[in-house]
């Protein structure tokens, strides 16, 4: 086993442990939100998001054997942008606490968080995971899975999922004191 196989093994086990530490977070926080009068918005898409992110560790694994080839010449900036983005996603769910969850839930009265990230971006997590999946397979020359998921994620997050947690804001009449 090579160098190039190790660090592929690592890193995807790495994001394979990190996605359900957050499953299991997401999970406790779903239900602590849910119990402080908090409800569910967009149910039936979050199949499709974690089907999404399971196929992709699929797709990455599966590409990875069939090509099997030498880490990207400039693998150091998809790195790099990965680590940024794991840098940005840790900094969001610090902002949120316990309020992270994968879910779209909202107790109706609460303000928006304008802390950490949020305070320039309205949806870091996202970004974040948009660079996951752009950059992880880069390392690789892994472009399949790069063009595919990154395609797929965007028309969930822009198609269903954003427009989803805009509904689901107005609805509650979430508070956006503080947030400009």
């Amino acid at each position: 086993m090579g160098l190039n196989t190790i660090f592929f093994a690592v890193l995807v086990l790495i994001f394979i442990v990190e996605r359900l530490l957050e499953l299991r977070s997401a999970k406790q926080n779903t239900r602590r939100l849910i119990e402080k009068g908090g409800r569910e918005f967009g149910g039936k898409h979050y199949s499709w998001i974690v089907t999404m992110h399971v196929i992709f560790f699929v797709s990455l694994i599966v590409e990875f054997q069939l090509r099997d080839k030498p880490l990207a010449p400039f693998w150091v900036v998809p790195f790099c942008i990965l680590l940024f983005a794991q840098a940005l996603r840790f900094w969001a769910r610090g902002a949120l606490g316990d309020r992270w969850t994968s879910r779209i839930i909202v107790i109706s009265g609460e303000r928006l968080i304008s802390t950490g990230p949020y305070r320039f971006l309205s949806h870091p997590i996202y970004v974040a995971v948009v660079l996951e999946l752009f950059s992880l397979p880069l390392i690789f020359n892994l472009y399949i899975t790069c063009a595919v998921f990154t395609i797929a994620n965007a028309i969930i997050l822009f198609g269903i999922r954003i427009p989803e947690e805009r509904r689901a804001l107005a609805l509650s009449q979430i508070s956006e004191i503080g947030k400009e």
